[in-house]
């Protein structure tokens, strides 16, 4: 894991005075699993956004699999294969679950064959576990069936780097393991994954290294053991 596919340098925004992050270095590497954590409102969502370029940063550069690309636009970002999910999934409801896949795939792949559209839609359907829900409305999806729906629109770009934000908010802890079992299985085929994420379990048993934001700096960036036991970031978390 000597090459980093996706890399931040100097990070740092401020929105009108107030410093949302301040000089954050970032790095994640080719196949690692990388979690992002700090207490709400600690820059994590802002340098999300700043990666997959939603936002520009006033001060330091972002590099995706080599290439600098500050400036470049996040759909850009996304065909190339820098992917993200989002909080809260808004599915097109007005749309089969199939065709939710479908959409992202004509758009970030370029297929033009209805065909060939289909059959890869029902292969990432098949991938998340929804094959048997491809002709229902998400209307009808569990919550944790409407997260994977959310990873699998991602996965239609084919993403070399996927930034799961928060993909396990409000479910079970049955459910929690299914998403960490799809997240783990998704990075065995070779998809770097930054996990944004609240719930310390899916955290330490997903990670292979752990940053900590707090109050829009980097205060950790380690070992998930090593990182927990610092002094730093039990303060942050616990308070003095």
């Amino acid at each position: 894991m000597d090459v980093n596919i996706l890399a931040a340098k100097g990070i740092s925004k401020r929105f009108d005075g107030f410093a949302a992050l301040s000089d954050v270095d970032f790095v994640l590497h080719k196949r690692e699993r990388v979690g992002l954590i700090g207490p709400n409102g600690s820059g994590k969502s802002t340098l999300v956004n700043c990666l997959t370029g939603i936002i520009t940063p006033d001060d330091g550069t972002v590099a995706f699999n080599g290439n600098d690309v500050t400036a470049t636009p996040a759909w850009i970002r996304a065909k190339r294969g820098l992917a993200r999910t989002y909080q809260i999934p808004r599915p097109f409801t007005g749309m089969s679950v199939q065709q939710n896949i479908e959409v992202p795939l004509r758009f970030a792949v370029g297929h033009t064959s209805a065909r060939a559209v289909s059959d890869a839609a029902q292969a990432i359907l098949d991938q998340v576990g929804l094959a048997d829900k491809a002709g229902l409305s998400p209307r009808r999806l569990t919550q944790v069936e409407l997260r994977k729906l959310e990873l699998g629109r991602a996965l239609a770009a084919q993403p070399k780097v996927l930034i799961a934000d928060e993909v396990m908010a409000g479910l079970s802890d049955s459910e929690i393991d299914e998403i960490l079992a799809l997240l783990t299985r998704l990075n065995a085929e070779g998809i770097s994954i930054l996990l944004i994420e609240h719930i310390m379990r899916a955290v330490m048993m997903f990670s292979q290294r752990i940053i900590v934001i707090v109050a829009g700096q980097k205060i950790a960036d380690g070992l998930p053991d090593e990182v927990m036991k610092r002094d730093e970031v039990e303060r942050a978390y616990l308070g003095e």
